[in-house]
């Protein structure tokens, strides 16, 4: 079974079809992405202890650490969407630290890791609510299931890239695209899960742990075993790379280790990018639902009403839409994660960033506009626009990473890059937060409290839009030397391959069409039932 997982042992060979990578990649995406699903659990969470009504907190078990050992009382929703934090601190972290490791053990044995920390982190987090400990979920999804989201999303980003080497845009987005579109699945999943497991003593929380554990881990092991990496040297039949660098200044033909790479003005520059692109969207993720109720009120449902004036039931009302209007947020980042990062293999990297900056903040300034004309239709495209460019940053970049720095270190390079994410997530959040209580605290009307956040988001997106302009290539002599690049694959188990090797009749084309209509299915079906899901409670909206 070790043997199975070595890198070595993962090197394709005559037969196998480059197009059974994908899916291997979005099985395990689909899984981790559930990781933005979690706020599915919160509401029954803060029930576990009373069931019908929560039994709140007294005394020092009220406050933010007491929470995490108070066993006689309700977990309060501020306390439970820590783990949101956790997650995204944790997989920057993981990927950060491992990335290097991961390149040289290869995506199949990272994948049955990741499996193991994910799935384990969820049955850790069952007995947690059984025995109402919320360190024991911290620990357990936040941190060691952090851990497999870190390894689990990086693992195929460097493997895809060099079986794409013709599509590396189009290649990364497939994966990446699952990570945004594991929450439609697990989300009306695990609400189905939580309702048939409810009973008069149980809030059926812990048991959908434990099955989509079991589920989860099914999916990943598949995709993880299902793994395999093209010869040292392969490329496409018919696709010739570019002789040299002046195809294309910003592609280059060297290779650049990761203890160079995070050292350049370059690197640095790209992080930039990731974090200020993520950052101006991440903190209107969060409050995408109650924003859309606030900013139009009554309006939602065809009444001239503010939101603070809404009955009970209009409010019930309004709240559909605003899970609706979530949904279909999802709906645009998933689809851009693809759309924008094939894309970009046309325009290049810098191009589609570029675009997403100006486009990005032309669309927020028009936000309040669109807001004080009462229009809601000019509201929800533009945000869904802004989505679709917040899941194309995430693609697109480890295209960027592999244009800039060639493909031997990629996975390294863009693990060590996703601290960007990780600051993102919480500079966003943080910034739209305090700039929309302070809007409050003000005694600014409900459908303007989130004007100055979003001009703010503009801003942040200019500054992004500054440091993009100034990426250039990197400098030739930042390459590995030869006698360094060969040590380097010789690390990484890699099979030296001479020119005959690289093309050998069968790698990447070949295999049965039936077996990659059935991986394909796979990941196919359970993504359409998701998003059928979703398009139902967006059908509200209208």
């Amino acid at each position: 079974m070790f043997a199975l997982l070595e890198k070595e042992n993962t090197i394709a060979g005559p037969g196998f079809n480059r197009w059974l990578v994908p899916p291997a990649a979005l099985a395990i995406h689909l899984c981790i992405g559930m990781a933005y699903g979690f706020s599915v659990f919160w509401l029954p969470l803060t029930k576990a202890i009373g069931i019908s009504k929560s039994v709140a907190c007294t005394g020092d078990d009220a406050t933010f650490l007491g929470q995490a050992f108070a066993s006689q009382c309700d977990w309060k929703i501020s306390s439970l969407t820590f783990m949101f934090s956790l997650f995204f601190v944790i997989l920057g972290s993981a990927a950060a630290i491992w990335g290097s490791w991961l390149e040289r053990a290869g995506p199949r044995k990272a994948g049955v890791v990741a499996a193991v920390c994910w799935c384990g982190g969820l049955l850790i987090s069952a007995y947690g609510v059984s025995v109402h400990q919320l360190w024991l979920m911290w620990l357990g999804s936040g941190v060691l299931g952090g851990i497999g989201l870190g390894l689990g999303y990086i693992s195929p980003v460097s493997t895809l890239i060099k079986w794409f080497p013709d599509r590396r845009g189009m290649a990364t987005g497939m994966a990446i695209m699952g990570f945004g579109g594991g929450a439609l699945i697990g989300s009306p999943l695990a609400d189905k899960l939580i309702k048939s497991f409810a009973t008069p003593t149980s809030v059926g929380v812990a048991e959908t742990f434990v099955t989509l554990a079991a589920v989860y881990f099914v999916f990943m092991m598949a995709g993880a075993l299902s793994y395999r990496v093209p010869p040292s040297g392969w490329k496409p039949d018919g696709w010739t790379p570019p002789a040299s660098a002046s195809a294309n200044a910003m592609i280059t033909t060297k290779q650049v280790s990761l203890s160079v790479a995070w050292r350049t003005p370059q690197f640095w520059l790209v992080w930039a990018v990731l974090m200020l692109n993520v950052a101006a969207t991440i903190g209107i993720i969060g409050v995408a639902s109650p924003m859309i109720q606030e900013i139009f009120g009554g309006h939602l449902i065809g009444v001239d009403i503010r939101f603070t004036d809404l009955n009970p039931d209009q409010k019930k009302q309004i709240a559909t839409i605003g899970a609706a209007f979530a949904g279909l947020f999802s709906l645009f980042n998933i689809a851009g994660r693809f759309f924008w990062a094939s894309i970009s293999d046309k325009l290049g990297r810098k191009l589609t960033y570029t675009i997403f900056f100006i486009a990005g903040a032309l669309l927020y300034l028009s936000l309040p506009g669109s807001a004080n004309a009462g229009s809601i239709a000019m509201f929800v495209g533009a945000i869904c626009l802004i989505a679709s460019m917040y899941g194309g940053g995430f693609a697109t970049v480890p295209a960027y990473l592999a244009d800039m720095f060639g493909t031997q270190m990629v996975g390294a390079i863009h693990g060590r890059l996703l601290t960007a994410w990780s600051t993102a997530g919480i500079v966003g959040p943080v910034l739209v937060t305090y700039l929309r209580e302070s809007q409050q605290k003000a005694g600014v009307p409900g459908e303007h409290v989130y004007d100055q956040a979003l001009y703010v988001m503009a801003g942040l997106l200019v500054a992004g839009l500054v440091s993009n302009l100034l990426v250039r290539p990197v400098a030739p002599e930042r390459a590995m030397t030869d006698e360094e690049l060969a040590r380097e694959k010789q690390l990484a188990h890699d099979r030296a391959s001479s020119a005959e090797r690289s093309v050998e009749s069968g790698i990447g084309s070949g295999g049965k069409p039936v077996f990659i209509l059935l991986a394909w299915g796979a990941v196919v079906l359970p993504l359409a039932w998701g998003v059928s899901q979703t398009l139902q409670k967006v059908a509200k909206m209208f």
